[in-house]
């Protein structure tokens, strides 16, 4: 299996000219997450790929980085901010492990809010994913995510998304269902403020939790 950055380096531009699937998920996700922002708030996303989510809620912060492991993808997204001229908004390659770490050392505050839409099942390791994350947010912060839980679908998942990773089609992805997915972040220090599924049929988890 390719690591996870030439897996997605490779798929970038493909992605990025792929249509939403489900748009009216989508806009619910982007609604419920610019409800939980404001104006002043500094906010990191992590796996942002191509920047769309980004630059749809750049508006609703102060300050906003969006960090992704692939190259590409930020590559990508620097070419449409820079299209759309949108100001407070940045792009930076990093791992989740990594992300916003470089700000912090650098003196900055910790951020108001942690985003990560569709990549906390990517994974490699969720538990450490989590604790990093949640070092980066202040006391009271928000880590605001959707993840696709994978062992909710059916039992013929694993075997399907195996076969694909052995053919190069389908990177890392981690298997759990949506109680263990609550479990591991609460685990991780955080309280679940909201949670709901966008969209039901697909047993995609959206969830706003505070560290703790």
């Amino acid at each position: 299996m390719r690591r996870q950055d030439e897996f997605w380096d490779k798929a970038a531009r493909k992605y990025a000219a792929d249509p939403i699937k489900d748009e009216a998920s989508y806009r619910r996700t982007l609604e419920a997450t610019a409800a939980r922002l404001t104006a002043q708030d500094r906010v990191l996303e992590v796996g942002c790929g191509t920047g769309t989510t980004a630059l749809q809620l750049a508006g609703h912060a102060g300050r906003y980085l969006g960090t992704d492991i692939s190259a590409q993808m930020i590559a990508i997204a620097n070419e449409k901010a820079l299209a759309t001229g949108t100001g407070n908004v940045a792009f930076r390659k990093a791992s989740v492990m990594e992300a916003g770490q470089e700000e912090l050392d650098a003196g900055a505050p910790p951020f108001d809010a942690v985003l990560a839409f569709n990549m906390l099942h990517m994974a490699e390791d969720l538990p450490g994913a989590l604790s990093a994350l949640r070092a980066r947010l202040k006391p009271g912060g928000l880590l605001i995510s959707k993840t696709v839980c994978l062992k909710s679908w059916g039992w013929y998942m694993r075997p399907l998304i195996t076969a694909m990773q052995l053919v190069g089609k389908a990177p890392h992805v981690g298997f759990f269902s949506i109680p263990e997915l609550d479990e591991t972040i609460v685990s991780a220090g955080f309280r679940i403020l909201e949670a709901e599924l966008h969209p039901a049929a697909r047993r995609a988890r959206f969830l706003v939790a505070q560290k703790i």
